[in-house]
């Protein structure tokens, strides 16, 4: 009876483990960009997300006719306050009162707005509005707080790799010295104090292109590689973009602000670009997009935080035909303006696990499998059964319980569970 109630308890701690891994998974969401002259309605952008089953979607303003379009169609919205309004609300608490009555309390909660990104990449911004941002983040907040409205609707704003003084290995991740008493300490402690995330921008493509001849095209694209090894932290690195977050983990870490939680606000890959654009070519944003929903979809966190789950919004929704500069700032989009796919990829579990949409550039080695769960059964010898159960959450991570049955005069078993991780096990 008590090794009965022994295998009871390991059972149990084994499926809490378990649980908390598969919880762990993260979310996909879409940037809807407008830069275009010949993009469908907000109503059949609306029903398209519907249809490829997206939930979450990012705008980059608070545009009237896309909010109520959003209306009652249970897709979470993260609006944004655009960078040329920063001085204004920073300044003035009523400027920021009135632009939340008018942009956020007219459509709320009919429309699921989830967060509020308070300027883009400011810290690059030209037009130097760096001092304003966090002080425009506060006036936001308080007005939120006035409806209570400040726990449901987090406030942030997205920072760009640009901002890191070293990024290459991951353990040397740092900001640029200059930035970080004016503006990244007061904005993560806000993010701290108001229970917010860090949002941040990451492109894989920039650093591929620009570096092609040292950077792996498998790395960059989430294909089967024989990984980096950061040789600062000890940790293997299987994709580029990991790297990347783990040098922004590195940097709060390196301030004192480990508790600060990530979403990766934009990444993406063009499927077109210029000549010299390295890289730009649809095969490859198949793959590199594919592979990442994949990744985001059955996987943990990052190398560096293996529980927390990556929450990733894809740059773009549609390819933008004004958008100004190269080539292929206009090419990121999953969809053509008459909303036909670029490329086939998965965006759901559902897809995932029915493997009805694959990636153009097929071959991948590093995608989780399509039927996740495996079941073994063998006889070791003629009273020994032994039971193999596999679940892998990619193909860095998992879980198998084994089960060895003794039938002979009396019955008994041995198991164990064991998770592994980028080569490294884990026994129950």
């Amino acid at each position: 009876m008590a090794s009965y109630g022994v295998f009871i308890f390991h059972f149990l701690l084994s499926a809490i483990l378990f649980s908390s891994i598969v919880d762990a998974t993260g979310l996909i969401g879409v940037n809807y960009g407008r830069v275009a002259n010949n993009l469908p309605s907000p109503d059949k952008v609306v029903e398209l997300l519907k249809t490829q089953g997206i939930d979450r979607v990012k705008l980059y303003d608070t545009d009237a006719e896309v909010l109520t379009a959003l209306a009652n169609s249970s897709i979470s919205v993260v609006v944004a306050l655009p960078n040329e309004l920063l001085s204004s609300t920073a300044a003035d608490q009523s400027f920021a009162d009135n632009w939340v009555q008018g942009n956020i309390l007219k459509y709320y909660p009919t429309t699921n707005v989830e967060a509020i990104a308070v300027g883009n990449e400011v810290f690059v911004d030209p037009n130097n509005t760096m001092m304003s941002l966090v002080p425009a983040m506060k006036n936001v907040y308080n007005s939120l707080a006035k409806y209570n409205l400040d726990s449901a609707i987090k406030i942030s704003s997205p920072i760009a790799l640009n901002d890191l003084q070293s990024s290459d290995p991951p353990s040397c991740g740092s900001f640029k010295s200059e930035l970080i008493e004016p503006v990244v300490k007061p904005m993560l402690d806000f993010l701290r104090q108001t229970g917010s995330y860090l949002m941040v921008n990451a492109y894989p493509f920039f650093a591929y292109s620009a570096n092609s001849d040292t950077i792996s095209l498998d790395y960059a694209l989430f294909r089967n590689n024989s990984g980096a090894v950061d040789s600062g932290n000890g940790l293997k690195y299987y994709s580029l973009l990991e790297a990347q977050l783990d040098a922004v983990f590195t940097a709060m870490s390196a301030l004192n602000y480990n508790d600060v939680k990530m979403v990766v606000t934009e990444t993406g890959w063009p499927s077109m670009g210029d000549e010299n654009e390295i890289g730009a070519v649809k095969e490859n944003a198949a793959a590199y997009n594919g592979n990442l929903v994949r990744r985001v979809l059955t996987g943990s966190g990052t190398p560096l935080r293996p529980q927390d789950p990556l929450n990733v919004y894809l740059y773009a929704l549609f390819n933008e035909n004004e958008k100004p500069g190269p080539a292929s700032g206009r090419n990121y989009g999953l969809f053509y303006a008459n909303e036909k796919k670029v490329y086939s990829i998965p965006l759901t579990q559902s897809e995932l696990q029915s493997g009805e949409a694959t990636p153009v550039s097929g071959g991948n080695q590093s995608q989780a499998p399509a039927s996740r769960v495996r079941v073994s059964v063998s006889l070791c010898d003629a009273n020994t059964l032994e039971v193999v159960v596999s679940f892998p959450f990619n193909c860095f991570s998992g879980v198998e319980i084994r089960l060895k049955l003794t039938l002979s005069e009396e019955f008994s078993w041995r198991w164990h569970v064991r998770f592994w991780f980028y080569g490294m096990f884990l026994y129950i």
